[in-house]
C-alpha cells in the first residue's frame, strides 16, 4: 500500500476522529495516538496524518498560522 496515498476515512471513522479532535486532545501523544487508530481501524500514519490536516484547518479557522509555532492551542 502506497503511503502517500490519501486516505478517505469513513463516516465512523470521522465521528471518532472529530470527537477525539475536539474533546480530548488537539495534540495527541504517541500512546493516544495509537489508541485512535486502533479504534478507527486506521493506521497510527493515517491517524496522524489526518490529526496534522485537522489542525491545519483548525487554526486556519481561528486566524492562526497553519503550522504551529511556539504557541500551543
Amino acid at each position: 500500500m502506497a503511503t502517500d496515498k490519501p486516505v478517505t476515512p469513513t463516516e465512523e471513522q470521522l465521528e471518532i476522529l472529530e470527537y477525539n479532535f475536539c474533546k480530548v486532545n488537539k495534540h495527541p501523544d504517541p500512546t493516544t495516538l495509537c489508541l485512535i487508530a486502533a479504534e478507527t481501524g486506521l493506521s497510527e500514519e493515517q491517524t496522524l496524518k489526518w490529526f496534522k490536516q485537522r489542525l491545519a484547518e483548525w487554526r486556519k479557522s481561528e486566524g492562526l498560522p497553519s503550522e504551529s509555532g511556539s504557541v500551543r492551542d
